[in-house]
């Protein structure tokens, strides 16, 4: 059974619209709802593990409620942005201390130089690769 804020659907388009002038939208599990009740979605992640997700929106601003789309498990989490994120950066989704793994699309893609808080901008100021 899938939580209250859970999106469930059998096809990608249902979730991300095509048209780039239309932001993408996840419909709650219990139905059909009018256009404005629907979630809109601000970061993709795959694994539920993932420490950080990458925002698919213009226009992130510090202070905004994001929805995020777990893909793996076809569910729905939030976060709030705690600074502006460019659309292709990353959001943390929890709080990540100097040392730590971040992990990515399920796989270890560097580590953190520089201390993160849930919600903030991860990126090349804060996160280094792991190969150098």
């Amino acid at each position: 059974m899938l939580a209250a804020n859970a999106c469930h659907t059998n096809h990608l388009d249902d979730l991300i619209d095509a048209d780039l002038g239309t932001p993408p939208y996840c419909a709650p599990a219990s139905g059909t709802v009018p256009h404005r009740s629907k979630r809109m979605i601000h970061f993709v992640l795959h694994d539920a593990h993932d420490s950080v997700a990458v925002v698919v929106v213009e226009g992130v601003k510090a202070g905004m409620a994001l929805n995020g789309w777990i893909m793996d498990e076809d569910r729905m989490m939030a976060v709030d942005a705690r600074q502006d994120i460019p659309i292709g950066h990353k959001v943390a989704l929890k709080n990540l201390a100097v040392g730590d793994t971040v992990i990515k699309y399920g796989i270890d893609m560097g580590r953190v130089v520089a201390p993160i808080q849930a919600g903030e901008h991860a990126h090349v100021h804060n996160i280094k690769t792991k190969r150098w």
